[in-house]
């Protein structure tokens, strides 16, 4: 295991300081962890459901509302055909969305903190408009997934929306709003978490977790995600992960707050391939 990336570590926790939208546990939600899940392989279609009800008990939908990154965020999940090899359409009210989400985020302390960041190590245009389109390219361009492929892709919709491919695996769907909000409409099937090794189980209060899943007719076996944290936070961590290495997969051991974590970060040439937390405590990716 790699050692605590202790650069990365204090600045990660001054991001989580910063965060001032993030939703608080028990407060502005709830989450119900339930069972265990069972064991999985990626691609099955039916596994044990551990948990008969939603993750999420109860999420306070006007809070999300009146927060603009959440706000925008949220206008941004219906944009995207979420099978792999299926052509993106962007239309121009999409780029107009991406646009005002990238404004709103760019306008918090947080985004301010990582861009400072990035400056100091030149990883970053110091212009604010030629940062913003730093960071439209590496989440919003499209790309093809596969070779051959039409651009059917983009980091933002991997890691945030999620994708199926030939309609039997599960790709990405990291983010804990898509997740409440898939749950809602009774599109994804909590199954049950994946304990740590030095807890048995999470707490309602725990804002990592390590979930098994079913969505779109497949199951994810083990899927790990930041509760309640803000998209800006989440764009700050993994926009820092991607600028600092050249590397096709990155992975770093850091502790934010309580959690102990590998944030791994996949690169598909300028963009994002896929970004997401792993509890380091729990067996397996």
């Amino acid at each position: 295991r790699k050692a605590l990336n202790e650069e990365l570590t204090k600045l990660f926790n001054e991001l989580w300081d910063a965060d001032v939208h993030r939703l608080r546990p028990g407060k502005d939600y709830t989450i119900d962890v339930q069972g265990k899940a069972g064991p999985a392989q990626q691609g099955d279609s039916a596994v044990q459901d551990n948990a008969a009800r939603h993750l999420f008990h109860h999420v306070n939908e006007e809070r999300l509302k009146s927060i603009k990154t959440f706000a925008t965020f949220i206008s941004l999940l219906d944009n995207y055909e979420t099978s792999t090899g299926v052509a993106e359409v962007v239309t121009s009210e999409e780029v107009v969305e991406n646009n005002r989400f990238l404004d709103a985020i760019l306008a918090t302390e947080v985004m301010r903190l990582a861009h400072d960041y990035l400056l100091r190590k030149n990883l970053a245009k110091p212009n604010l408009a030629d940062f913003k389109h730093q960071l439209y390219v590496i989440w919003f361009q499209l790309y093809a997934r596969k070779e051959g492929d039409r651009p059917d892709s983009c980091g933002f919709e991997h890691v945030f929306v999620g994708e199926t491919r030939r309609g039997n695996q599960i790709l990405g769907l990291h983010n804990w709003v898509q997740f409440y909000l898939q749950e809602k409409r009774n599109q994804i099937d909590y199954k049950g978490y994946v304990a740590r090794k030095n807890k048995t189980r999470p707490d309602k209060d725990d804002q990592v977790l390590s979930i098994q899943f079913s969505w779109k007719g497949s199951v994810k076996p083990l899927g790990s995600t930041f509760i309640g944290v803000s998209p800006e936070f989440e764009f700050a961590l993994y926009t820092i992960l991607f600028l600092l290495s050249e590397e096709r997969v990155t992975r770093e051991a850091v502790k934010i707050n309580e959690y102990e974590l590998q944030m791994v970060v996949w690169r598909h040439g300028h963009h994002i391939g896929t970004a997401y937390p792993v509890l380091l405590s729990t067996t397996s990716e």
